[in-house]
């Protein structure tokens, strides 16, 4: 949790920069050369890289670097069975890890990591990383190094800590974008089909485009009577409103709006665009799913079988209060492996995890 108490002034505003250098565009490459210098200036690194794994249906890894070469990374297939901050970080979303907590001088020294960068260059004298959870089945391991021999301290991991969700929701919304523009002729396909649309929105009222369906799907989720007098839905502008107000920090969590109708449940995620020459845009993707979501098999195999239980409960919109009474545990306990689900499945809130697993299940 961000605490600005935990910053002086300078370091303040070197974060401001970081997050707005994380929101610069929608493409990771992008984002991480943007935001290059300055997040290695707030975490006092050398270098840095992000590691996207795909966990589903197999592992998959992709190294991206920004700036200067990291020879090591490139022979990383190598050398992942000797990496040892793999399961620390993947035990533990969001909390960065340094070496010094895993290992003494001694045995670091002796690791096929530091050895490889010896031989390599630079070399790796001290390596903090964390675990940026994207969305399920996709995560990010984000790597510092210092290449002098002076470890990571505290201020350097609550500097990381007070980053992490800022990156998360960076790499997800690139991610989205990307599904989104995989190309013309699969985003013709995705947004000429009935339960999905994309609005274009240019605070405070002006519409810039919309897709095919997104007039219908307006007008069945809408009367005229809950529209604005931009057009836009009520409910949507007072959201987008908001969001626009809020600081980055503040805006964390709810750009996501869900709606459980009798038909399915109706979802709109707002991404903020990154800035052009004119006014900064926003993305509205609408989309309708039906009740009957099954969990994928991946989320079911991150899970233990209470934990599922819990899980197609919150999956059905029952209340805490409801899940306890139907397994006849404590409200307390239900909220307590609420919690652990959602750590386990990198989602933010209920909200979140009815999108994701809804979003998995249909097929693009």
């Amino acid at each position: 949790m961000f605490n600005p108490a935990d910053f002086n002034a300078r370091e303040l505003m070197v974060r401001e920069r970081v997050i707005e250098d994380l929101y610069s565009s929608l493409s990771i490459p992008m984002v991480l050369e943007a935001s290059q210098a300055s997040i290695r200036e707030l975490v006092q690194a050398d270098s840095h890289a992000l590691c996207l794994m795909r966990t589903e249906p197999s592992l998959d890894f992709r190294w991206h670097v920004p700036g200067h070469r990291l020879p090591i990374l490139e022979g990383y297939a190598d050398i992942i069975k000797h990496d040892f901050f793999r399961d620390p970080i993947i035990a533990r979303p969001g909390v960065p890890i340094c070496d010094t907590q895993l290992l003494s001088r001694r045995e670091y020294e002796r690791t096929l990591i530091y050895q490889r960068s010896l031989e390599l260059a630079p070399r790796f004298e001290h390596i903090m990383a964390a675990l940026v959870p994207i969305r399920p089945g996709l995560v990010g391991a984000l790597a510092f190094y210092r290449h002098e021999r002076q470890p990571f301290d505290a201020k350097s991991n609550t500097a990381l800590t007070s980053l992490i969700r800022h990156m998360s929701q960076s790499l997800a919304n690139c991610q989205v974008y990307q599904d989104m523009t995989a190309g013309a002729q699969l985003l013709q396909e995705l947004y000429q089909r009935k339960d999905s649309a994309l609005i274009l929105w240019e605070p405070p009222s002006r519409e810039v485009f919309r897709s095919p369906h997104a007039t219908i799907l307006l007008e069945r989720w809408f009367s005229p009577s809950d529209l604005h007098a931009s057009g836009l839905p009520l409910v949507f502008h007072e959201k987008l409103d908001a969001l626009v107000r809020m600081d980055a920090d503040a805006r964390l969590g709810k750009t996501l709006w869900v709606n459980n109708h009798p038909d399915g449940y109706r979802t709109c995620r707002f991404i903020e665009l990154p800035a052009g020459d004119g006014p900064r845009q926003w993305a509205l993707l609408l989309n309708e799913f039906p009740h009957a979501i099954p969990l994928p098999l991946h989320m079911q195999q991150a899970l233990t079988s209470r934990e599922l239980d819990i899980a197609r409960g919150v999956l059905r919109n029952w209340s805490n209060g409801q899940i306890a009474d139907d397994l006849k545990i404590s409200g307390e306990t239900v909220k307590t492996h609420v919690r652990n689900i959602f750590e386990k499945l990198g989602v933010d809130s209920r909200t979140d995890f009815l999108y994701q697993v809804a979003h998995l299940n249909r097929p693009v």
